[in-house]
């Protein structure tokens, strides 16, 4: 077998439509987990059970069962209730779902390190509940969880190609694609198997600078 570069050619506009589907699934899904996960993690820390108890069951059960069963659920199973979304927005909302309960419990972490002494602090100013949150105590534990954050920006850049199950195609649904039209499987699969890879160093140097410049 011998390596065909006009296969790589031929397939190079197939693969920027893909890592561009990719990119937007991987920015929208983290930003879905970083928000919804912080949601969950505050509600977990309300006085009340009556809020605690629901949605610690649901993070539960949404982070124990599998992210390709969640995309089959609310593709095909949603639509039949009256709720229909196009496929990226589908697979975008599952990532960014599926992920904030990994998301929530690095938050808990994060908010439970931080020194008691610095509660005390913002109760002898005496300040209120919001800007105690928002001022005192959310920096400081978002710039500890930051690293573990962007594990998850990895594992999700890693999960994009389950979106090919709900017809997304994203980098691996575009080579699965060309390579069933043109039967040439190995120049396709080896570019985005090179992608992936620059993709999760790229994001990674990234998230390191950013990791500085909070600790700065």
């Amino acid at each position: 077998m011998k390596w065909d570069w006009g296969a790589v050619r031929d397939f190079m506009p197939h693969f920027w439509d893909g890592l561009l589907v990719t990119l937007q699934a991987l920015a929208l899904g983290s930003l879905i987990s970083f928000a919804l996960g912080l949601v969950w993690a505050l509600l977990m820390r309300t006085p009340s059970r009556w809020v605690r108890w629901p949605v610690g069951a649901v993070t539960e059960f949404v982070r124990d069962t599998p992210l390709l069963v969640q995309l089959f659920f609310l593709f095909y199973v949603l639509p039949e209730w009256g709720l229909t979304f196009s496929a990226l927005t589908t697979g975008v909302f599952a990532i960014g779902l599926h992920y904030s309960t990994y998301t929530m419990q690095v938050y808990r972490a994060g908010i439970e390190a931080v020194p008691a002494g610095q509660w005390e602090a913002a109760t002898a100013l005496n300040l209120p509940r919001r800007r105690t949150w928002t001022a005192v105590i959310l920096p400081q534990a978002i710039r500890r969880v930051v690293p573990a954050l962007g594990n998850y920006v990895i594992s999700m850049l890693k999960d994009t190609p389950l979106l090919m199950a709900i017809t997304v195609l994203e980098m691996l649904g575009q080579a699965r694609l060309f390579s069933q039209q043109h039967f040439q499987f190995t120049e396709p699969l080896t570019v985005i198997g090179v992608a992936f890879i620059l993709v999760s160093y790229l994001a990674s140097l990234l998230l390191r600078a950013l990791e500085r410049r909070l600790v700065r």
